[in-house]
C-alpha cells in the first residue's frame, strides 16, 4: 500500500515536471516565432486586380544598394532608419503603357514611417488607408506600423491604387499605433496634412535635433476694403498666415531646459530676447525675436521643448502653445 502511495506521489511529481518544462519549451518557441523578422516581400499583394500582372521579378534593397533604386532620394531614407525594401512593377494586359510602380520601404518603426510618410505628403489628401494616408490621381502614398508604401501610376486610376493599398495595409500585420506626439498639436488652425517629423535639425535648428513641427494658420486681424484692397493684396495684407507649432524630443528635462538656453544664447546675437515677457508660463519659458523666423515662444515640459515660431499676434501665439502644452502628458 505504502509502495503504491510513493509511485502515485512520483508520477504526479515528474507529471508537473514535464509539464513546466512543456510550458517553458512553448514559450521559447513562441517567443523565437515573434523574433523572426517577416520578410518585406511578405508584404507584396498576393492577388492582383483584374487584367493586371506583374513584369519581371520583385528586386530587394539594402542599404548598401538602395542607391541604385533611388539615387537622389537615398540619404533622406538613411536619415530616417531604412532597414531594407522591395520594388516590384505592374503592367495591364491591355496596354503596356499602363504601369504601376510599388516601393515597400521597412523603416524600422511607426515613428520613422510616419516621419518619411510626413516628407512625401504636401497636403492632406487621406485615403482612408493604413494610419495614414495621401491619394492624389498617379499616386498613394500610405504608412502603417514600421512601413511605408508608394505606389506610382502612369496613368490616373485613384480606385485602383486605393484597391491595391488596401491589400497591402491588410497584409501587414504590425498594429502599432501612430506617435502619440501626433495627437498632442491643437487641432484649431492647424493646416490639414502639415505635421512633419525631422530626425535631426527640427526647423533649421541644430540644437534642436529631433522633433515634431505643424504649420498653422493665423487669422488676419481685418478686411482690407475699397480703393486699397489690390494694394493690401499685392502686399500680402489681410490674408492669414503661417506660423509653427513645435515639438522636440529630448533626452531628459535637463536637457530640454538647457536646450532653452542654447535657444536663449541664439536669440541674443541673431535677435532679441524680451525679459520678463514669459511671466504666463513659468521662469524657464523664453519670449524673444528671432531675426530670420520672427516671435518666438518657448516652453520646457518634461523631456520635451515646445514652442511656437514665426505667429504675429501674441495672444495667438501664446493661447495656441498653452493648449498645446496642456495636451502633453
Amino acid at each position: 500500500m505504502l509502495l503504491a502511495i510513493s509511485i502515485q506521489k512520483l508520477f504526479i511529481k515528474n507529471l508537473r515536471r514535464i509539464l513546466i518544462v512543456s510550458l517553458l519549451i512553448g514559450m521559447f518557441a513562441g517567443n523565437e516565432a515573434l523574433s523572426k523578422e517577416i520578410s518585406v516581400e511578405s508584404l507584396l499583394p498576393k492577388d492582383l486586380p483584374e487584367g493586371w500582372r506583374q513584369i519581371g521579378s520583385s528586386q530587394l534593397y539594402t542599404q548598401k544598394t538602395l542607391f541604385e533604386r533611388i539615387n537622389g532620394q537615398a540619404q533622406l531614407f538613411f536619415k530616417y532608419g531604412f532597414q531594407k525594401s522591395v520594388f516590384v512593377l505592374y503592367q495591364n494586359k491591355n496596354n503596356s503603357k499602363d504601369q504601376i510602380e510599388l516601393d515597400i520601404y521597412d523603416m524600422g518603426n511607426v515613428l520613422q514611417a510616419f516621419g518619411t510618410f510626413s516628407r512625401f505628403r504636401s497636403e492632406d489628401r487621406p485615403a482612408a488607408v493604413g494610419l495614414e494616408s495621401y491619394l492624389e490621381d498617379r499616386s498613394l502614398l500610405f504608412y502603417k506600423g514600421r512601413y511605408f508604401v508608394m505606389l506610382y501610376a502612369t496613368e490616373a486610376d485613384p480606385s485602383l491604387l486605393k484597391r491595391m493599398a488596401l491589400t497591402i495595409s491588410s497584409s501587414i500585420a504590425d498594429s502599432t499605433p501612430a506617435p502619440k506626439e501626433l495627437d498632442y498639436f491643437p487641432k484649431d488652425g492647424l493646416k490639414p496634412g502639415s505635421i512633419e517629423y525631422y530626425p535631426e535639425g527640427l526647423l533649421g535648428y541644430q540644437f534642436l535635433k529631433r522633433g515634431f513641427q505643424g504649420v498653422y494658420l493665423e487669422k488676419a486681424e481685418a478686411k482690407v476694403r475699397g480703393e486699397n484692397q489690390s494694394k493690401a493684396k499685392m502686399e500680402g495684407k489681410g490674408e492669414d498666415k503661417e506660423y509653427y507649432l513645435f515639438l522636440s524630443l529630448l533626452k531628459d528635462s535637463k536637457e530640454a531646459e538647457n536646450t532653452v538656453n542654447t535657444f536663449r544664447d541664439r536669440l541674443s546675437k541673431k535677435g532679441k530676447v524680451n525679459s520678463g515677457a514669459s511671466a504666463p508660463f513659468g521662469s524657464k519659458a523664453l519670449k524673444g525675436e528671432d531675426t530670420y523666423r520672427g516671435k518666438v515662444l518657448l516652453v520646457p515640459k518634461g523631456n520635451y521643448l515646445l514652442g511656437a515660431v514665426g505667429f504675429k499676434n501674441d495672444k495667438e501665439g501664446e493661447i495656441r502653445l498653452a493648449e498645446f502644452i496642456n495636451n502633453v502628458k
